[in-house]
């Protein structure tokens, strides 16, 4: 079994979901008592919260390059981000470790090309539903990106950061999110990428009518096939 390199706590509450979800899968898939073979570096979000413009992720990117490079040294045989946003750094991370990161948007195309979809809504922060590292992923597979109007993706970005990275779920917010993906459907989606690993939490498949992809479990489910050697 290989070992993972995660870097977590962007938000914790969503880490806490990826090691429960590599762990249940590496056993699930191992049985007895077998366990994934981790390192985590969870950080402490309050040095890492996201800019949005993404000019002022240069002090952000060096934190990460050292976390990831000390993984390395450390025995990690890949790296993983444990949240959507940071990606838009994930290129300049690889470029610098020798080891390969797995990134979450290029595995959730893969997953929404398998449903044979041409046209998706994205939710996240606004880093991640503005800027082009998801939908150059997804365009790789002929699937076209729509992202909420401006309003709407003010709402979402801080209900991520003033709400759900707090461990604060609330009913009226996920109102609000169903609200939302009810507007992209009518512009002609075909599914919903929920590009926040917060937000599986808060809105559920048995909500929406057309598809929902929880990047957290696709991303997870890659992490796993990968140090089982599946990948």
């Amino acid at each position: 079994m290989k070992t993972i390199g995660l870097i977590g706590g962007t938000t914790w509450v969503s880490t806490v979901d990826y090691y429960r979800l590599i762990n249940q899968q590496i056993n699930k898939k191992l049985g007895g008592l077998s366990s994934a073979k981790i390192l985590l570096y969870s950080v402490n979000f309050a040095e890492f919260n996201p800019p949005t413009d993404p000019n002022e992720w240069g002090e952000i990117t060096n934190k990460f390059s050292v976390i990831s490079k000390n993984l390395e040294k450390g025995g990690a045989d890949c790296i993983a981000f444990c949240a959507n946003t940071p990606h838009i750094i994930a290129d300049k991370i690889q470029s610098i470790i020798r080891i390969p990161l797995i990134h979450i948007a290029a595995e959730t195309a893969k997953a929404v090309s398998k449903h044979n979809l041409k046209k998706v809504g994205l939710l996240g922060t606004r880093i991640t539903m503005e800027q082009s590292f998801y939908k150059e992923k997804l365009s790789q597979y002929g699937i076209t990106t729509v992202i909420p109007e401006f309003e709407d993706r003010k709402f979402i970005h801080s209900s991520i950061l003033d709400e759900m990275a707090k461990d604060i779920f609330k009913e009226e917010t996920k109102k609000e999110y169903l609200r939302i993906i009810n507007k992209l459907i009518t512009c002609g989606i075909e599914g919903i990428v929920l590009g926040c690993t917060e937000i599986p939490i808060l809105v559920k498949q048995e909500d929406c009518p057309v598809p929902l992809f929880d990047t957290t479990l696709i991303h997870a489910s890659a992490i796993v096939n990968f140090a089982l050697g599946y990948a």
